[in-house]
């Protein structure tokens, strides 16, 4: 998990100066975009990979993008639409989960897909998402804002033992019992701000923490909310279904539970024999990159080819 960060990691070049997405140029390299090839952006977000893709993939070429927020794949299709005809792939974007690549996405048809997990910046800098702990609003977290429980939901319905383990499973957090036993009395929880307040209280800062103390159960609930890490496994799962022979797959995750899940993956595949490891250990932002965005200080970005 990422002990420097002051709230939750971004993606998709959100956030960052000029949108320029995290590792943009080191995961473009490792995707070795094919000019008139097939990929995917798993990850629209704002489109600041999807983009670099399209460039590169020209008009004969098929980009394909997923987002489960349809405010992502609306600024995506803006900013794809903006590039001259004669150089736009053709472009399908699909509002739903990565998780459903198997069904809509043909077998062996992909040159390349990547990953870019966490949440977007268009996502944490609105209030009324209920994503960040910096600013006030309902307790929603859902990527897609029309299905699925809400924050509020979990946090004031499910019983204490669940809570707590949702909280130490998924936020890593040492203090689940205690923060969960803290919400539980103090329910009905309404508002981030609410949750911070019950949270801090009942987890004080360690002195060597760098992070907040809502952080990780912020982290943990978004997580929960939108079944993150089982999407993230079922992708992983369709990645050898799904792309060409010698077609590469980049993952760049932002806390220790998805890294964990890709660097096993990725080494199961290489041991069963489908793919090539590209990367054997992650690669991670520049000093520049850090500077000029802490936020991909957490950053790990592991690729691997279809053999």
């Amino acid at each position: 998990m990422d002990t420097d960060s002051t709230d939750t990691p971004e993606r998709g070049g959100h956030g960052q100066v000029g949108h320029v997405p995290v590792l943009l140029k080191e995961a473009i390299d490792f995707l070795a975009v094919k000019r008139g090839g097939t990929y995917l952006d798993a990850t629209v977000g704002l489109g600041g990979h999807s983009y670099e893709i399209a460039k590169r993939l020209g008009a004969p070429g098929h980009l394909i993008g997923f987002d489960k927020d349809p405010a992502a794949l609306e600024r995506t299709r803006e900013k794809l639409t903006a590039m001259p005809d004669e150089e736009r792939p053709a472009v399908t974007l699909i509002h739903g989960s990565f998780a459903e690549a198997g069904e809509r996405v043909a077998p062996a048809s992909l040159d390349g897909m990547m990953a870019d997990l966490g949440v977007s910046s268009l996502q944490l800098g609105d209030p009324a998402r209920g994503f960040s702990f910096q600013a006030e609003g309902p307790l929603d977290m859902r990527m897609n804002p029309m299905s699925g429980a809400t924050a509020e939901q979990v946090v004031n319905h499910i019983d204490e033992r669940e809570l707590a383990d949702v909280i130490y499973e998924f936020g890593e957090e040492r203090r689940s019992r205690r923060i969960a036993r803290a919400i539980v009395r103090s329910r009905p929880i309404r508002t981030t701000k609410q949750l911070v307040e019950v949270v801090s209280a009942a987890a004080r800062s360690m002195k060597h923490e760098r992070i907040h103390p809502a952080t990780r159960t912020f982290q943990a609930l978004r997580i929960f909310v939108n079944g993150e890490l089982d999407d993230l496994k079922a992708l992983l799962e369709v990645a050898p279904g799904v792309l060409k022979p010698g077609g590469r797959l980049v993952v760049i995750s932002f806390h220790s539970l998805e890294d964990r899940i890709v660097k096993d993956a990725l080494r199961e595949g290489a041991k069963q024999g489908w793919c090539g490891l590209l990367t054997k250990k992650p690669v991670t932002a520049s000093e520049e990159e850090i500077d000029r965005n802490p936020r991909s200080r957490s950053a790990k970005m592991r690729a691997a080819e279809k053999i």
